[in-house]
C-alpha cells in the first residue's frame, strides 16, 4: 500500500466522521450535559465502534453482506431500534428541567459513557460498507498486517479525537447556558434527528 492511498482512507474517512450522524449527536448532547469528561468516555467508545467495523471490512464482512443481505437487514434492523429507543429516551425527557432530568438517575460513569458511546456506533452498519468499498481500492491483499494496524489506529484517532472535540465545544459554559435556556427544544431536536436516523438506517 502506498503513502498517498494511506493518506487517501485517512482523510476519506476523517470526513465520514465529521459528518453528522448519530455519534456526533451523542457527542454533542453527552458533553452539554455532562460535561467534558463523561464525552470523551463517550468518544472513545465511539473510537472503538469505529474499529470494529473497520476491521470487519479488512476481514471481509462488507462481502459477507453481500452474500447474506438477510444479515445486514438483521443488523440495520436492531440498530435502528436502539437509535430510536436513545431518540424516545431524550423526547421523554426533553421536557424535564436539566437539574430535575440528571437528578432521576445515577450520573453516568466512565464504563457507561463508554459503551454508551461504542453501541451507538455499532447501532449503524453502513460504516462497515463504506469501509470496505474503501479499502477494496486501496488496500491490496499483499499489505503488511502493521500496515492495517496503523489503519485502524487512524479510524481510531478520527472518531475520538474528532467526538471530543464536539464535547468540548458543548460542554463550555455559554453552550450549557443556551441548552439549559432552549432545553424542550433542543432535546426534542436531537431526539427528532437520532429517530430519522434511525429510520434511514432501516430503509435504506
Amino acid at each position: 500500500m502506498t503513502l498517498a492511498g494511506f493518506l487517501a482512507v485517512a482523510f476519506l474517512h476523517l470526513l465520514a466522521a465529521i459528518s453528522p450522524g448519530p455519534a456526533v449527536i451523542m457527542a454533542a448532547r453527552t458533553g452539554v450535559t455532562e460535561g467534558l469528561r463523561t464525552g470523551a468516555f463517550l468518544a472513545v467508545g465511539l473510537g472503538v465502534g469505529a474499529v470494529i467495523w473497520a476491521a470487519a471490512a479488512l476481514f471481509g464482512l462488507g462481502l459477507i453482506f453481500a452474500a447474506a443481505p438477510s444479515l445486514l437487514w438483521t443488523l440495520k434492523i436492531g440498530g435502528a431500534g436502539y437509535l430510536l429507543w436513545l431518540a424516545y429516551g431524550l423526547w421523554r425527557d426533553a421536557d424535564k428541567p436539566l437539574l430535575t432530568a440528571q437528578s432521576s438517575k445515577a450520573p453516568r460513569s466512565a464504563v457507561s459513557a463508554f459503551s454508551l458511546g461504542v453501541f451507538t456506533q455499532l447501532a449503524n452498519p453502513k460504516p462497515a460498507i463504506l469501509f470496505s468499498a474503501i479499502f477494496i481500492g486501496t488496500v491490496p491483499q499483499t499489505t503488511p498486517y502493521w500496515v492495517y494496524a496503523a489503519l485502524l489506529f487512524v479510524v481510531f484517532g478520527n472518531e475520538a479525537i474528532w467526538n471530543t472535540i464536539v464535547a468540548r465545544i458543548f460542554s463550555l459554559e455559554r453552550s450549557r447556558t443556551i441548552y439549559i435556556s432552549l432545553k424542550t427544544i433542543i432535546d426534542k431536536t436531537f431526539g427528532g434527528l437520532l429517530a430519522l436516523l434511525g429510520v434511514k438506517i432501516a430503509a435504506t
